[in-house]
């Protein structure tokens, strides 16, 4: 902080590329507890409406000669199930709608949080981690279920030479606790750094003597934002249908 303050006095450049994430309170400035309204209950909300309005309201008078919101409706549902069957196969369609809401989601979120002072929701590990651990503990919880002790086979590769087996196991289970770890900071990381970065250029884009070089990186970071918003959701929901997989079938 002194030499924030010592660089403000000489006219430096002082900015903050992190207080875009910072969690408020919509009303007010008191203390934020679990009930109260901020500004990530305010765009998770956004998010919600944007997705009711793609996909139900855009859907509703479902039309021979679709508009392009019914078309972006029916182009998202094709390739989220398309990459259902393929990765989960056959019997993992029957959990389509959950992969659906969560891409939807997180999708809608990321584009959400493109907007000029909007706030990106899915670059919190409080929101991301929700999603992970929701997703962790349904296919656990469907493995045991549908194949009760059998689903430790999961972590039992016969393929491998018998010595090497208990070790194999071992690390088979350190990575499948590992896994909402690492489904949740790919997500909140990436959509944190490539904001991080675009309100960098834009402080230097202050500085005249480098201001349309700034404007042209923010201009080509923001496009590769939108690359990246939707690459996220497309891994997080591949990897919930991998997931997935595992569970339907424990065995290597």
């Amino acid at each position: 902080m002194a030499s924030e303050a010592h660089g403000a006095e000489e006219g430096g450049l002082v900015f903050h590329p992190m207080d875009q994430f910072i969690v408020k309170p919509l009303f007010g400035d008191g203390p934020i507890a679990w009930y109260t309204p901020t500004n990530v209950t305010l765009w998770m909300g956004l998010a919600v409406l944007a997705i009711i309005a793609l996909l139900v309201l855009s859907t509703s008078k479902r039309a021979i000669v679709p508009s392009r919101g019914q078309s972006i409706a029916e182009l998202a549902y094709g390739f989220v199930y398309k990459m259902v069957e393929d990765v989960a196969g056959k019997d993992g369609v029957k959990y389509f709608p959950y992969i659906m809401t969560l891409f939807m989601f997180i999708v809608c979120a990321n584009f959400l949080g493109l907007i000029p002072m909007s706030f990106t929701t899915t670059s919190h590990i409080a929101v991301t981690v929700v999603m992970a651990m929701a997703v962790f503990l349904t296919v656990t919880i469907l493995g045991f279920y549908l194949h009760g002790a059998s689903f430790l086979k999961l972590f039992w590769i016969s393929s491998a030479p018998l010595a090497l087996r208990p070790i194999l196991a071992l690390i088979e289970v350190i990575s499948y606790f590992v896994r909402p770890v690492s489904h949740s900071i790919r997500l909140a990381g990436n959509m944190m750094a490539g904001h991080a970065v675009i309100k960098v250029f834009a402080a230097f884009a202050a500085i005249t003597a480098i201001a349309p070089l700034s404007v042209l990186a923010i201009t080509a970071i923001y496009a590769l934002e939108v690359l990246v918003s939707f690459i996220q959701a497309y891994v997080f929901a591949i990897l919930t249908c991998v997931y997935l997989k595992d569970a339907l079938h424990p065995h290597h």
